[in-house]
């Protein structure tokens, strides 16, 4: 069975308003699924990025949807089918995780299953991988929530910002948070597997997407993919607002055509006004932002993982494989250094990591582990 979000025609149909800048927080609450929050969205008044004040829709979401289906992530054995992984090494592309593929990554020197088949699978949220290659599936902390805030009044900033890796996007219209790329496997040696919609489950222990869940169709047909996301699939309506507060909808426009005269973060000003547009190749979604966000726009409850307040979560204290040495090395405690490192799975800021430390960025990347090969 096909979970729906609601869409802007069938809004359209219950009388709703589709895109516009919202006035009230009951017109933006009404594009999305009625079941997406935990407290509705409520206007607040909150600082943004370029040091203005303004309004802000505030609300709170769900682990994940109630009655949605996730998964799966990482296959058992090499002869089962598990979730998606977007690979950066030799031979590129978007993969189902199966036997085939996790071969193809052996034989590139990442190890991430053993003689008779078995793979290595980890969870992030509870503990460190024990080995160089771990599929990464971090498990569901039905206790956490996280508080968003979106520009009620969306405004263009200065320049676009970047979305590196595990960077702010945005939220779906079913309350689940949006990320830009998972972290590489070439950087940390694991894989955090995604599921065939597109998303996974955060250290912190809550379910976020990577892609542009109700159009991954095109993406998955365009890499010759097989797998079937259980969300309605349709590449022409929205699914989402970005943390600028501009939408975000499938490949192609409401009337089927293909969007033409997008800018360097797939958007365009055209109809209703400013708003994204996923891509047909995967990672299907903006690859930068060209408004301005709001300061501290997500915070989560979870113990650890993005948002938290400590960030490193409940298997920080785990030392995986040269960071007890790398510590020594440096001079720090390792407890700080995995602390300041963050979560399993997660690409760190060096440069971040570094000055927390008070050591150079240089000293820092010489000197810990390498990913497992």
């Amino acid at each position: 069975m096909k979970h729906a979000l609601i869409t802007a025609s069938a809004l359209a149909l219950l009388g709703a308003p589709q895109f516009a800048l919202a006035d009230t927080s009951q017109d933006f609450a009404d594009s999305f699924l009625p079941t997406a929050f935990v407290d509705a969205p409520e206007l607040v008044e909150c600082e943004l990025s370029d040091g203005t004040t303004s309004e802000c829709y505030k609300m709170t979401v769900d682990n994940k949807p109630d009655e949605f289906t996730i998964g799966p992530f990482c296959p058992s054995t090499t002869s089962e089918d598990g979730g998606l992984w977007n690979w950066d090494g030799d031979k590129a592309g978007l993969y189902r995780i199966d036997g085939a593929f996790l071969q193809m990554l052996d034989e590139q020197g990442f190890h991430f299953y053993d003689a008779d088949g078995t793979v290595h699978i980890s969870d992030p949220r509870t503990e460190q991988p024990d080995v160089d290659n771990a599929c990464l599936q971090a498990s569901l902390d039905d206790d956490v929530t996280m508080t968003l805030l979106i520009p009620a009044h969306p405004k263009p900033a200065a320049k676009p910002s970047q979305l590196g890796t595990v960077a702010k996007v945005g939220i779906a219209l079913d309350g689940v948070p949006i990320f830009a790329d998972a972290p590489s496997v070439l950087d940390t040696g694991h894989m955090p597997a995604l599921d065939v919609c597109g998303g996974h489950i955060d250290p912190g222990g809550w379910y976020h997407w990577h892609a542009t869940a109700t159009d991954i169709g095109t993406a998955l047909n365009s890499a010759n993919v097989s797998a079937d996301c259980a969300l309605q699939q349709d590449a022409t309506e929205k699914f989402a607002y970005a943390f600028d507060g501009f939408p975000i909808y499938g490949s192609r426009e409401t009337n089927g055509s293909m969007p033409e005269g997008l800018d360097e973060c797939g958007g365009h000003d055209e109809g209703e006004g400013y708003h994204y547009h996923a891509s047909e190749g995967f990672p299907n979604l903006p690859t930068c932002l060209k408004g301005v966000v709001a300061e501290n726009n997500f915070t989560t409850t979870a113990a650890g993982g993005i948002g938290s307040e400590h960030g490193g979560g409940p298997g920080a204290g785990q030392m995986p494989p040269g960071m007890e040495e790398a510590a020594e090395t440096l001079g720090v405690d390792p407890q700080d250094l995995m602390q300041a490192l963050g979560a399993p799975g997660q690409r760190p800021d060096l440069a971040e990591v570094a000055e927390k430390l008070g050591v150079s960025e240089e000293t820092l990347r010489n000197t810990l582990p390498k990913p497992g090969r």
